[in-house]
């Protein structure tokens, strides 16, 4: 007879403390264990998202962590999806498709039943991975201690009540005001959600972990709950973190490419441009103003959850105009996802899908027109590349990603000039321009092909007059699988796995 599995939730004391990052860790220190290991989100309020193999989107933290355990990605690791659309707005997507729009009222204070149902879909995925594996590994969302939302918060403590877990507070020290923290998050927990914390973990520390022996010793007769773990700064981190956007530059050596890529306020799936900085010389810059652009070596614009909002941005800022003219020049310009239809002629939206206009112009430095539908296309694809040079050159190479948006575009004229083929549908998939500079896809990940990036990051370097990068390729997922085990193997050594274990043993007991 199988035994049931044990739970471990991974909370903090607020946003981007690093619970995404501890609980991948966490992941893979068990996995390597020998355990089946799930992560588990119950919802997520992200832009940044991913599809599973059968079509489903989930956020893309939750399929980093399925990778640290080394198990295949399903949807009921992640299965309420929040993907804002405005400020007071938000797509919510459950068991990954498309359910509703949802106001901020709606979503955290008075429908009740939407809470119910909800919570139904939460209990119905963690059973479901309760038949399938040893340990759970639970992460939580922004704080468990915000009064104001406590009635509708069905990621936190609730979850860790249902499932008898143990809940470990991580919070950032490098921000300050850590201890003040943690003490302040138990006393705002009523006496039964305290009894689930455990133990505390310190994040981003600097300096010499002596100098905080007696903060520790503090805590621990303060509180009650030992720290189990003092995870020092690791500047060599390139995993995910929450879903935050990091807004510095990027640079890998010395900046010799320059890539800018446009920030649009709703911008989502930034994790895209990730892999380029695997190439050296690379520079990733994040632009938010006509002011900021300069005369880069290629713009690149990215996907968004607001379209026809931010291509509206894109004009208000004088962004557009700028974009325009560097096309003139032949500078190589790019669209993924929201951003290829932003690069079309128009963007028609007749059902308000996106806004309440029914048309707005695009950038037109594609000869392509998106219109907006209801139905929500997410799913893996693997494309031949059938554009021209300078970026598509090889019929026969392939590139695998995955597609998630609402909009269907297609080429103005009978003749077009497509950047992709499926050998599978038979569709094409993307446009080029006439001179091959300007290209756009729905398609994410497309720079995690390794071939791929790196011709397009050559043909920027042979147009300023740099030689070529050698033809030995980086591998993005052999990469992205060291970078896994370095910060699982980076974290075990700082933290008490043999504590951590009593806990686990002491909850199983319950």
């Amino acid at each position: 007879m199988r035994t049931k599995p044990q739970f471990l939730m991974i909370q903090g004391t607020g946003s981007h403390v690093g619970k995404s990052v501890i609980t991948a860790a966490l992941c893979r220190i068990f996995a390597n264990q020998g355990l089946r290991i799930a992560p588990f989100k119950a919802q997520n309020m992200a832009l940044n998202s991913y599809v599973t193999s059968d079509g489903c989107e989930v956020g893309r933290s939750t399929a980093l962590q399925a990778m640290a355990a080394r198990t295949a990605l399903t949807i009921e690791m992640n299965p309420i999806l929040l993907k804002p659309t405005a400020e007071k707005n938000a797509q919510l997507i459950l068991k990954g498709k498309p359910y509703a729009d949802v106001a901020a009222l709606d979503q955290f204070h008075q429908n009740k039943a939407l809470r119910a149902l909800k919570w139904d879909v939460i209990r119905d995925a963690l059973s479901v991975l309760s038949e399938d594996y040893d340990l759970i590994v639970i992460e939580g969302a922004g704080s468990p201690a915000e009064v104001n939302l406590r009635e509708f918060d069905i990621v936190n403590m609730e979850v860790a009540r249902h499932t008898g877990a143990p809940v470990l507070l991580v919070t950032d020290i490098d921000k300050g005001g850590s201890l003040a923290s943690l003490v302040g998050t138990l006393e705002l927990l009523p006496e039964a959600e305290r009894a689930h914390v455990q133990g505390f973990i310190f994040n981003k520390f600097r300096g010499d972990a002596r100098l905080f022996d007696a903060a520790i010793e503090f805590m621990t007769n303060k509180t009650g709950c030992p720290t189990l773990g003092l995870i020092p700064f690791d500047t060599t981190l390139n995993l995910m973190e929450e879903d935050a956007l990091r807004w510095e530059n990027h640079v890998n050596g010395d900046p010799e490419i320059d890539i800018a890529i446009i920030a649009h306020p709703y911008l989502s799936n930034f994790t895209d441009f990730d892999p380029l900085m695997l190439e050296p010389g690379v520079m990733l810059r994040f632009v938010r103003s006509a002011a900021q652009l300069g005369q880069p070596d290629a713009v690149i614009l990215p996907g968004s959850k607001n379209t026809m909002g931010d291509l509206q941005q894109l004009v208000h800022s004088g962004l557009a105009q700028c974009i325009q003219d560097l096309a003139k020049e032949g500078l190589p310009i790019v669209g993924i996802c929201g951003g290829y239809q932003m690069l079309g002629r128009e963007l028609f939206d007749p059902d308000e899908v996106e806004s309440n206009q029914a048309v707005i112009e695009g950038l037109a430095l594609l000869d392509i027109v998106t219109e907006f539908q209801k139905e929500k296309i997410t799913r893996q694809v693997k494309l031949h590349l059938s554009g021209q040079p300078p970026f598509f050159e090889d019929a026969e190479e392939t590139v695998a990603g995955y597609e998630i948006h609402c909009g269907r575009t297609q080429p103005v004229s009978a003749i077009s000039n497509p950047a992709f083929f499926s050998p599978l549908s038979q569709a094409e998939e993307g446009a080029v321009s006439d001179d091959g500079l300007i290209f756009g896809t729905a398609l994410h990940g497309l720079f995690e092909n390794d071939l791929f990036r790196r011709r397009f990051v050559n043909v920027l370097r042979i147009r300023k007059g740099l030689p070529p990068l050698p033809k030995a390729l980086v591998s993005f997922r052999n990469i992205e699988e060291e970078q896994i085990e370095n910060w699982a193997s980076f974290v075990a050594a700082h933290l008490n796995l043999e504590k951590l274990q009593l806990i686990l043993d002491d909850f199983r007991k319950l």
